[in-house]
């Protein structure tokens, strides 16, 4: 039979349709490959993008040349532009103001063919604390409200660019999605004097076939009513709001976490193309204690259709104890 299942946090219903359940095999994604070819990213086209923000190479290296492991930059087509003042005003009952904000990209290796599971641990922690300090510079900037960190992998996901790669966009109001999140955890709060996602946590840790790994302080799992199938979830299990209040070593347990379950993911759906999106909180707002950062990992797996857009419901074929217990096996 199929299940109709409610979000705890921002109360979205979605549809576990257990008549159409299926398998990793039956959803036949194009695996991701590099197709080569010239590449501004890559070693030596350092010129061809805007100057560096941020860089790791030897202090002998010079910047904005060869010599690297990582750089920001900002998006040489940003969806919002650095410079300017907000200049919000109201046209009737509309509002609008002027599209202030940042837009960078981070390449997280000079390998053109590397992935977040294939580089060295110590490569992707600097991919995750590059995120952190980004966050702490641009939370300096009074326009900005909220940072998203987000990664497209493959064209089907939305990457216009092959190399490895993910992006930043600071923006001067705080998404309506993360509003949501907020908006639900501080009703959960209000009722129960509890972080809504720490429950979550301990509910999953009681054997409901949902955990997919554990460990250094991270947990990832698969939610009780996932939008998309294997959509999982990667949360700190100690409390924190912000993720910009993390430390080395936390992000050190993170980019094994991460690197881990996208490996399991590769070995499950044949390297299939995703998104992720972390979510935290606002830059302005004292450090709630209702609200939990983690990182959102959804495979590019089915298509939102004119049911979804038109209900706000999302139809999920493969039930999350079935994705779960498919990504548990998949241990290296």
């Amino acid at each position: 039979m199929p299940e109709l299942r409610k979000d705890p946090v921002v109360g979205r219903w979605v549809i576990i349709s257990t008549e159409r359940a299926r398998r990793p095999s039956d959803f036949g994604p194009d695996p991701v490959r590099t197709k080569g070819g010239h590449c501004v990213f890559c070693p030596g086209n350092e010129g061809q993008t805007p100057p560096e923000i941020l860089a790791l190479r030897p202090p002998d290296r010079p910047s904005n040349g060869p010599g690297w492991s990582l750089r920001v930059v900002s998006n040489k087509f940003p969806a919002l532009r650095i410079e300017g003042a907000l200049e919000p005003e109201g046209i009737g009952l509309y509002d609008r103001m002027s599209g202030v904000g940042a837009h960078e990209v981070v390449i997280e290796t000079p390998d053109h063919t590397a992935t977040l599971a294939s580089l060295p641990e110590a490569a992707v922690t600097d991919v995750f604390w590059a995120y952190r300090e980004r966050i702490v510079d641009l939370k300096k900037d009074p326009r900005f409200e909220y940072v998203l960190i987000f990664k497209n992998h493959g064209e089907a996901a939305g990457a216009s660019l092959e190399h490895p790669h993910s992006q930043l966009i600071a923006t001067p109001i705080v998404p309506i999605m993360v509003e949501e999140e907020i908006e639900g955890s501080a009703r959960y709060f209000r009722k129960k004097e509890r972080c809504v996602w720490c429950d979550i946590i301990r509910q999953e840790r009681q054997g409901n076939g949902r955990v997919i790994r554990e460990g250094e302080g991270f947990i990832a799992l698969a939610p009780f009513a996932p939008r998309f199938p294997f959509e999982t979830w990667i949360l700190p299990t100690t409390h924190r709001a912000a993720y910009d209040e993390v430390g080395p070593e936390e992000v050190r347990a993170l980019a094994v976490v991460v690197a881990d379950l996208i490996g399991r993911m590769n070995r499950v759906l044949t390297d299939p193309p995703f998104n992720f999106m972390l979510h935290t909180a606002p830059l302005r707002a004292p450090s709630p204690n209702h609200y939990h950062w983690h990182l959102e990992v959804i495979p590019k797996l089915t298509k939102v259709a004119g049911f979804e857009w038109g209900s706000g419901f999302f139809i999920n074929p493969t039930p999350p104890e079935e994705a779960a217990r498919y990504l548990r096996e998949a241990a290296p």
